[in-house]
């Protein structure tokens, strides 16, 4: 088997976490299969760069940050690779750039549009682990790019989508993925296999397991996707297709975001148009919108439009709404940054009835306001006080007996 082997920043945290990761891959490669190992910066390494960059300039250049921020996963993989090569093994470490990820040219979160994969296969033909630099690529005109936070988990999906793999696990602090986050609900429950779409929805509305575009490309190319410790030996979960098994479960896990934040227009003239310029607008500077809310005008006068986005782009879409404020009529903005996302997630909300109705039941009974709702066919998703967050995971996570599972 081919099997690509992904180890976040906490597996790699110290030279003693790097040999027990050698010895791992090391273990893997005797029982005769192929790796690819993927591997972040070592913990906290990405923060330390950030601040230099920030001492250095209050505004750095994102071209110039991703070439700082690229250096953390170099360092990893020159020393697993030694570590491995230690172990005597053959052993060679890659750049993004040589194993050849081209991605667009949107720096600090770039998208993957191909991988040249030619260096790695004749590695592995001649029997080396490849350990490659994840989270990093470079462009057609050879600027390095960064692919966002968690991209490592990106640059392993990608590559074993790229080379075929017949597996691709995915490392990290925690057993698998759960029913909520375990450190909220002491109860919650590991899953032995998910859908992808499922995974796909709770990783985008905040379950830090796996990153949401290394899901879908997983979905897309038909990767099965392991997430399991590097701390143990335990099986982990499944990241797969979804099977009528899994229809039978009404919901599955429940997501909690904070990094959210809430911009509010004040009386923008309800006519056409308008919604189109605001939001065309924030979507030309690579900001993503996630719910929107638009209150129906009493007197077919003016309006209040309502719209969240990550909390790291709250300055940035704040500016840009003030700057079309006057030009779109409106009266001003307001922007509140204590809010937060509670989801449900479940292939079988789509042949069950009434979960909505559950859900918010169980938060008006525990005195939580919901200050917007978002549906999709496997999700339900309200925004609420983000004091009230671990509260509404535990709640819920009782009210959908997910303990019990």
């Amino acid at each position: 088997m081919l099997i690509v082997q992904k180890y976040g920043g906490t597996s790699v945290a110290n030279i003693e976490r790097i040999k027990a990761v050698a010895e791992r891959v090391s273990k893997t490669v005797k029982e005769g299969h192929k790796v690819v190992v993927v591997v972040s910066a070592m913990a906290g390494e990405t923060d330390k760069l950030i601040n230099l960059a920030h001492e250095v300039c209050p505004n750095p250049a994102e071209r110039e940050m991703d070439l700082l921020l690229s250096s953390g996963e170099r360092v990893t993989s020159a020393l697993t690779a030694m570590a491995l090569q230690t172990l005597g093994h053959k052993a060679i470490a890659l750049t993004g750039r040589q194993m050849g990820i081209i991605t667009d040219a949107v720096h600090t979160k770039a998208k993957i549009e191909k991988i040249i994969a030619t260096r790695a296969v004749k590695a592995l033909e001649q029997g080396y682990i490849v350990v490659v630099a994840g989270f990093q690529g470079i462009t057609e005109d050879e600027d390095v790019t960064t692919l966002g936070r968690g991209g490592s988990d990106l640059t392993a999906v990608a590559i074993a989508a790229a080379l075929n793999a017949d597996l691709c696990e995915i490392y990290t602090d925690v057993d698998g993925v759960f029913t909520a986050d375990p450190n909220i609900v002491p109860e919650a429950k590991k899953l032995d296999k998910i859908s992808y779409e499922e995974m796909l929805e709770l990783a985008s509305l905040g379950a830090k397991v796996l990153q949401t575009r290394s899901v879908e490309f997983a979905m897309k190319y038909n990767v099965p996707v392991i997430v399991r410790s590097s701390f143990n030996y335990n099986p982990g979960t499944l990241v797969t297709k979804e099977d009528k098994e899994m229809e039978k479960v009404v919901v599955s896990g429940i997501a909690h975001d904070k990094n959210q934040a809430k911009i509010t227009i004040v009386k923008v003239p309800d006519k056409p148009g308008i919604a189109a310029k605001l939001f065309r607008t924030i979507a030309d500077s690579n900001i993503i919108v996630d719910m929107i809310v638009q209150n129906i005008s009493s007197d077919g006068k003016a309006t209040d439009i309502s719209f969240t986005v990550p909390k790291t782009d709250a300055k940035k879409a704040l500016d840009i709404t003030e700057k079309l404020c006057k030009e779109l009529g409106a009266e001003k903005v307001l922007l509140n940054e204590g809010i937060a996302k509670v989801s449900i997630v479940g292939v079988g909300m789509r042949t069950h009835s009434g979960v909505a109705a559950q859900m918010f039941e169980a938060l008006a009974n525990h005195g939580i306001n919901i200050m917007a709702i978002s549906t999709s066919e496997i999700k339900i998703s309200c925004l609420i006080d983000a004091k009230y967050t671990e509260l509404a995971v535990r709640v819920l996570h009782d009210t959908f007996k997910l303990g019990e599972q």
